[in-house]
């Protein structure tokens, strides 16, 4: 058998990719050693000393800011202030076990929880965590104060040096350079139809379709799975980051529903389709151009959204003027053959696909303008929170995504209270006991929580097999080195090197050793004590591990796969109801009657509360240590049928609100027919919920019932045949109408498989 030789850069870039873990190793192990050898060896202050090594590597290590350098610079300046001031009040309460545990408590689950607002705070966590546990776990009273504070200054002072010189990130994340591509594809994609319609369906017109097909549909994937991939999500206090987010979801959708028009007809109506599937083209290319970089003007994607605009309304007012013929014999003109049912939906296809595409087209326009929009305001603006017109304010949406998590399924409530938990006890246990370093007590119980107790199991052994590890190596190393602490200032900056690496590269259990490998050393340069550093290391975080098994198995243990599925049946549930209430305004939208709804626009908060928390329950689960049971197309379908359910309750209520006026002509027959539809597609995504819940077994998707269709346009003809042009426009509504439960419907087909594979497993 002959090997294959992997060059090492290789090797680490598809261990660490985009070198993430290694840049943010390769600077702490030059500016930790150099801080920590300032409080040391210049000033002299031991607590000095220690404060700016753990400063550093929780500035460098545990926190990678991204996005323009100014904006990571001010994010950076930031967190060592709030490191500073939770440094104070970790060293006030570390007088008392009690209130340091109470403290700790309330502290960690602030820190934890807002971290959902804002994918900066989300990152910094650990940081800010760590901030507080290393004052209140230290012996120190409030004259300790000024050596800490000016230790974590220092430790600030060279991270802003490292984050601006030393290998500095790339600006722009792998949405914001996927997204340009993604949306160019569909655009090509869009281009490629309209050439096979205009040529006939050729050989030729249709291998380039094809192609164009392929090229989206990869686009498309690598979008999402850089979305995915993404630590935390971007939907944040950032406001064009929250804009980019919308946008990852609004082009899988839209990658979805560009299918080829089951029949093509060639009259005007179909003419006026092309002239939207052409319009939209051109506003995914000028939203690819602000893109690439974002901030530029948008007057060019302005003028692109109004062209759309305007092609979607002729398209509309085209499918009302182009239907086939419909008028008997005439008093004074020839008899005219009614069309067949079919012939008169089937007309219709083409504008209501047009329609349905626009409308996509014009969200994902929307969004781009929104992120651009952000990008160009002032650095003053954006440290006031002033905020581009067409999102609500930054407080507001903040508090709207806090209040989304305040619910006793959302994994993100689930892990903040039992992680704020176990660190408080761990605290007040490592206190009580008298644990030589109590600060590892703490620590310990955050490095191996996880979101249910066997995982958190998993990860306690591989704690205490990579900390044994790490003590055995440096009692080894200290038993030759002895007293030389010169030879163990230049082994420092290799271990922490390998702190910071190994976790990505090779292991959790090597990132362990590694960690208390590092520990040993500092310890041993401050004051050389030999292995027992070590020693005290593996009895503490064995301590803190048996606290972090104790509330794993206490607080919800049932894990991220349970609350995945919890949180895909509520999404599912609400996201039903949503649509269900939308048919029911558009049926009713325009009588002059008191019955008449207002349109359900607090109605979309629910649904919209249930994807927020499915998005954080999808993530817990991809981050969760372990075999996934269900595989990650699978989950991927599940998620895309959620935001199609709620895109398709937008899209009705879009087609109704821009109606011209009270609307004319008898709709009882149409209104009964669509709210029976929508009633049984309500029921069933219901059950569907529920199975899903419960891991039972999904109902079969609801066949194309042929019958209902005839008797909506049956029920419409009346209107159709009319003169009253608004009485036309309104019946077209409803089959459109009608035509979105169709391909909700259809939908069904794309999740019953996956569903499947979710109760099997």
């Amino acid at each position: 058998m002959r090997l294959r030789f992997e060059h090492p850069q290789q090797w680490l870039g598809r261990h660490d990719p985009g070198f993430g873990a290694l840049r943010r190793a390769g600077r702490a192990a030059i500016v930790m050693p150099a801080v920590f050898a300032v409080g040391d060896e210049v000033i002299g202050d031991p607590t000095l000393a220690l404060f700016a090594a753990f400063g550093s590597f929780a500035l460098l290590l545990l926190t990678d800011f991204r996005g323009p350098m100014l904006e990571r610079l001010r994010n950076q300046a930031t967190l060592v202030v709030a490191c500073c001031v939770l440094i104070c009040f970790g060293t006030l309460a570390s007088q008392s076990a009690w209130l340091a545990a109470v403290t700790m408590v309330v502290v960690g689950f602030v820190i934890l929880f807002v971290g959902v607002v804002s994918s900066v705070l989300a990152g910094a966590s650990t940081a800010l965590l760590l901030a507080f546990i290393l004052p209140s776990t230290l012996p120190g009273g409030v004259s300790s104060l000024p050596d800490r504070l000016a230790g974590w200054a220092i430790a600030g002072a060279a991270s802003l040096f490292a984050v601006g010189l030393l290998w500095p990130a790339p600006a722009r994340g792998t949405l914001l350079s996927a997204a340009p591509t993604a949306c160019r594809a569909l655009a090509a994609r869009m281009r490629a139809r309209v050439a096979s319609l205009m040529s006939d369906e050729d050989e030729q017109a249709s291998r380039d379709y094809n192609r164009t097909v392929a090229e989206a549909s990869e686009a498309i994937a690598a979008l999402h799975r850089g979305f995915l991939a993404t630590p935390y999500q971007p939907t944040s206090l950032n406001t064009g980051a929250r804009a980019i987010w919308r946008l990852v979801y609004d082009l899988y959708w839209l990658n979805i529903i560009i299918v080829r028009p089951a029949q093509h007809v060639e009259n005007a109506a179909s003419h006026a389709a092309r002239a939207v599937l052409v319009a939209a083209a051109t506003v995914l290319e000028r939203g690819a151009d602000l893109l690439e970089p974002p901030g530029g003007n948008s007057d060019a994607l302005h003028a692109a959204l109004d062209e759309l605009t305007d092609a979607t309304r002729t398209a509309e007012a085209r499918a009302t003027a182009d239907l086939p013929a419909t008028r008997g014999p005439g008093a004074h003109g020839p008899a005219v053959v009614e069309p067949q049912v079919s012939e008169l939906v089937t007309s219709l296809d083409p504008s209501f696909h047009a329609q349905e595409i626009g409308f996509t087209v014009s969200l994902i326009g929307a969004n781009i303008d929104l992120a651009a929009a952000a990008e160009r305001r002032s650095w003053l603006e954006r440290l006031l929170g002033r905020k581009p017109e067409g999102l609500p304010a930054t407080l507001s949406a903040a508090w709207k995504r806090a209040t989304a998590h305040m619910n006793r399924r959302s994994v993100w409530l689930h892990n903040s209270v039992r992680g704020a938990i176990g660190l408080g006890i761990a605290v007040y246990v490592a206190d009580r006991t008298g644990a030589q370093h109590a600060f590892w007590v703490a620590l310990g119980t955050l490095s191996v929580l996880r979101s249910n107790a066997l995982s958190t199991g998993q990860n306690a052994l591989r704690a205490l097999l990579g900390t044994v590890a790490g003590f055995i190596l440096g009692a080894a190393l200290l038993a030759l080195i002895g007293t030389n602490t010169t030879l163990l200032w230049f082994l420092l900056p290799l271990a922490i090197f390998l702190t910071g690496v190994a976790p990505a590269a090779i292991s959790f259990v090597a990132g362990q050793a590694a960690f208390t490998l590092m520990v040993v050393f500092l310890f041993n340069i401050l004051a050389p004590t030999g292995w027992r550093v070590g020693l005290y290391r593996v009895e503490d975080v064995a301590l803190g591990c048996a606290v972090s098994l104790l509330v794993g198995a206490l607080f919800w243990p049932r894990g991220a796969g349970a609350a995945l599925r919890r949180a895909l049946s509520d999404a599912y549930a609400d996201s039903a109801e949503y649509l269900a209430r939308a048919v029911d305004f558009g049926t009713r939208s325009g009588e002059l009657s008191s019955t008449s709804p207002a349109a359900p626009a607090d109605d979309g908060a629910r649904p919209a509360a249930a994807v927020q928390r499915l998005d954080d329950a999808l993530r817990g689960y991809l981050a969760e240590r372990g075999a996934k049971p269900v595989p990650f197309a699978e989950v991927t379908r599940l998620v895309t049928g959620v935001v199609s359910l709620r895109l398709a309750a937008d899209a009705i209520l879009d087609l109704w609100q821009h109606g011209d006026g009270a609307a004319t002509g008898d709709r009882a027959a149409a209104r009964h027919e669509l709210t029976v539809s929508s009633e049984l597609v309500k029921r069933w995504y219901e059950d569907f919920a529920v199975s899903l819940a419960n891991r039972g077994e999904p109902r079969e998707p609801m066949a194309d019932d042929g019958v209902a269709d005839e008797r909506l346009a049956a029920a419409v003809r009346r209107d159709l045949r009319a003169d009253d042009r608004k009485a036309n426009a309104t019946a077209v509504r409803m089959i459109w109408t009608g035509d979105h439960l169709d391909a909700v419907r259809r939908l069904q087909e794309l999740i019953v498989g996956p569903a499947r594979v979710v109760a099997e497993r």
